[in-house]
């Protein structure tokens, strides 16, 4: 357990090592450990070393995390995952932020099934930037439509972007992906100000992202170590 911590406190250095090399402030950047098929323990240990923001990427996952949870005041848990339709509710009912909207279908039962005494649901537009047909997220082209579409619906409140490059990459391809999503940030923020975050760099990626602007990287192995296949 102690190790956790450890690896945390290890991540945070790293962080605040790479922005000041860039100039940037480093509350600009979110880290978020992603804990999926982790134990509640490993994450309540994160917590009691004052990590706050967890990602899961199974509806199920968060949902039974979130209510065995309930005590460990101020937690934010993020969705990272592909979402189907049958399984929105329990998303829009337990987490705080959703990152991988990509339909708007989605996006209207995630508004609908949100409980009305929790505020807005915050949601990232997943953009598939490296155009994989494995991949889930929309093509570039139809971010502005989607974000309109979003920004009408009255339980959802659209905060940026997330992308998952394509994994072992050349590093100039790498940042061509990353570059694009910079540039997409800055048009989506021309239409909605607000729209600040770009969720994007994991643990064997996420210095080059923030070179482009991310404002959220999502750490798994990093912090948890290796995820046991067999629960995935």
């Amino acid at each position: 357990m102690n190790n956790i911590a450890e690896q945390l406190s290890l991540a945070y250095h790293k962080i605040d090592e790479n922005c000041q090399l860039l100039s940037r402030q480093t509350d600009t950047v979110q880290l978020i450990a992603v804990s999926k098929t982790k134990p509640l323990a490993d994450i309540r240990c994160a917590f009691a070393a004052g990590h706050r923001h967890f990602a899961e990427n199974y509806p199920q996952e968060l949902a039974e995390k979130a209510r065995d949870a309930t005590d460990l005041a101020g937690l934010i848990w993020h969705f990272i995952g592909p979402l189907q339709s049958n399984k929105t509710k329990l998303v829009a009912e337990h987490a705080h932020w959703v990152h991988s909207i990509d339909r708007i279908k989605i996006a209207q039962r995630l508004s609908e099934q949100r409980p009305e005494q929790m505020p807005a649901l915050n949601v990232l537009i997943q953009i598939n930037i490296s155009d994989e047909g494995s991949k889930s997220g929309i093509a570039p082209a139809t971010m502005l439509q989607l974000a309109e579409q979003i920004a009408a619906l009255p339980q959802l409140c659209l905060k940026g972007l997330m992308a998952i490059p394509a994994p072992g990459k050349p590093e100039i391809e790498q940042q061509q992906a990353f570059a694009a999503m910079q540039a997409l940030s800055a048009s989506l923020q021309q239409h909605y100000p607000s729209a600040t975050e770009l969720s994007m760099g994991m643990s064997d990626d996420w210095p080059l992202a923030l070179r482009y602007g991310a404002t959220m990287i999502r750490l798994g192995t990093a912090i948890f170590g290796a995820r046991d296949c067999k629960k995935e």
